[in-house]
């Protein structure tokens, strides 16, 4: 299978790095093909300038050009890993950010043509999606809040998808008091449910 990893932490030597570098290998040694996007050592450029926003509906084919090889990844992907830290209640600015540079129009939706109609996903390749992310937050916290980071996108970026694509959602909670135990298990199950993408 073609699986796409996107990968988003600061530091090389955060937990987060030791879970991409688990889940990387795990796929590899299923014997999937893997492309890794590691949007910090690529220095993606996240910001949707003034002219973007004026041209993402009218010339979003220039935006697309400026963002190709994302794109042509997101396209040829059959699975779609994230492994990225949950920051106040969500992924990092970096990541939505990359997601609004390159789930452009006419890449990953089609834009609704009337008012109660809803955007029609293009990204029908995927059929697997599957989240590894950490937590400063107790799970019963998120949980109470309705953990927005994952209803965005499970739910909001999900319909994008196969109607049969296959969600997966694995969260290390109050990370900032994991015993070793806790993080060793953790890389475990990220690496057992890689296994079966």
């Amino acid at each position: 299978m073609r699986v796409l990893v996107v990968f988003c932490h600061p530091s090389e030597q955060s937990f987060g790095a030791a879970l991409f570098a688990k889940a990387r290998r795990a796929l590899l040694d299923a014997g999937h093909e893997v492309q890794v996007i590691d949007l910090y050592r690529e220095g993606f450029d996240a910001v949707l300038s003034p002219e973007d926003w004026h041209a993402y509906l009218s010339d979003t084919g220039s935006l697309i050009a400026r963002v190709q090889g994302h794109v042509d990844a997101l396209r040829r992907a059959e699975a779609l890993v994230m492994i990225f830290p949950t920051w106040m209640y969500g992924p990092p600015a970096l990541l939505k950010g990359w997601m609004e540079r390159v789930w452009l129009p006419g890449v990953a939706f089609e834009v609704p043509q009337g008012k109660t109609k809803r955007a029609q996903g293009l990204l029908t390749n995927i059929r697997s999606f599957t989240v590894v992310t950490t937590s400063g937050s107790p799970w019963w916290w998120l949980r109470l809040i309705r953990d927005p980071g994952r209803s965005m996108l499970t739910r909001g970026y999900r319909v994008l998808f196969h109607p049969r694509c296959r969600v997966r959602w694995l969260q290390l909670h109050d990370m900032n008091h994991a015993t070793e135990r806790e993080r060793q298990r953790f890389l475990a199950r990220v690496e057992r449910t890689l296994t079966r993408v």
